[in-house]
């Protein structure tokens, strides 16, 4: 007998999934065949199950639910960029952006609604946290934008990147059950190398990482080298001194053989003398890395102003220098609010 309150289906192993056809006198395999439209194929309705019969698909009914998400409203920027913004089962709203260039499609995934941090130049951390993302939001998210990759740029996703809202290691355990989902031959496949987990830099979750021996890539939003600024413009980095963040990055490369990614805002008046180079460069020595040079994106506030060029340059300069490879990163999709940091739900929904 169906139970009064039906489960998300997503939420069962493939394991759990073939005992249920056994229990049920069924034969196991139909658990993988249900698994196999779950994830691979992206179905979010039991009767697009095709190769199972009108009964099988009438008993996953009576027991189970697809909570899925839906691609509420989309903006297409003038440089190619869409955001989605993504409605959950629950009526709450993240938002997800599909990056083209001439040779690839990068989806940048949200990982909670709201964050948990407090980033002052952020737009997302000025929406509280509501929930974590369940994996198979997260995943629904990937499957989405690499059938608008196909549609719209005629090539599946190239990269994924987890840096939409919130921050991915509050929800450790979610991100990596979705990774495993999109690396599985079973989901979509995709090699690890192109995944990348970007987090604000919390060092115990970075421990874990490479503690699990994960195979995707870290970057860690770095913005200052410096004790004092960085607490000033995100201050839960009070709790996690740079030094202790240093630690834990030495150790992920010790464990994992992998170079971290810095990702680095550059601001007018906060981050932009030569003291900030040199401590930036001096923290680069320390483990190998290499460094995204980002121009600021606004989010209304005053503060928080883009440098000049010439001080962009200057780090670029100084890194080169000291053969740390550095990038200026020109964000994407400024215009209708889908560059770094500017991700908060303004879509009407």
């Amino acid at each position: 007998m169906a139970t009064d309150k039906k489960k998300d289906i997503r939420a069962l192993s493939i394991e759990n999934l073939r005992q249920f056809f056994v229990d049920h006198g069924d034969k196991a395999f139909r658990g993988n065949q249900v698994y196999q439209w779950l994830w691979q194929k992206g179905i979010h309705d039991f009767d697009g199950m095709t190769n199972l019969s009108i009964a099988t698909r009438s008993l996953l009914k009576d027991y189970f639910v697809i909570n899925h998400i839906n691609i509420d409203h989309q903006q297409k920027s003038s440089d190619g960029t869409l955001k989605n913004a993504v409605k959950l089962h629950d009526g709450l709203v993240v938002e997800s952006v599909l990056i083209p260039t001439a040779s690839r499609t990068t989806a940048c995934v949200s990982s909670q609604v709201g964050c948990s941090l407090d980033c002052h130049f952020c737009a997302t951390a000025k929406i509280k946290r509501m929930r974590n993302l369940n994996a198979d939001e997260i995943y629904d998210q990937v499957v989405a934008m690499n059938q608008q990759s196909k549609y719209y740029y005629e090539r599946s996703l190239s990269n994924i990147v987890f840096m939409g809202m919130g921050e991915p290691l509050m929800n450790y355990n979610n991100l990596i059950k979705t990774i495993d989902k999109i690396t599985q031959p079973e989901g979509l496949g995709m090699s690890p190398s192109r995944i990348t987990v970007s987090t604000s830099g919390i060092p115990k979750m970075i421990r874990k990482m490479a503690d699990d021996q994960v195979r995707f890539g870290l970057a860690v939003s770095l913005h200052s080298a410096r004790q004092n600024v960085r607490a000033e413009i995100m201050p839960f980095s009070d709790k996690f001194p740079l030094e202790e963040l240093a630690d834990a990055i030495q150790y992920w490369y010790e464990k994992t053989s992998q170079m971290v990614t810095y990702e680095y805002v550059v601001w007018k008046g906060i981050n932009d003398k030569n003291e900030d180079i040199d401590a930036l460069v001096d923290f680069c020595k320390k483990t190998p890395c290499k460094v995204n040079l980002i121009t600021y994106n606004p989010i209304g506030e005053d503060k928080f102003l883009q440098a000049a060029p010439d001080r962009i340059s200057a780090y670029e300069v100084a890194l080169t220098e000291n053969r740390i490879t550095a990038t200026v990163r020109r964000s994407r999709g400024k215009d209708i609010d889908a560059a770094c940091g500017q991700l908060a739900n303004k879509a009407k929904v």
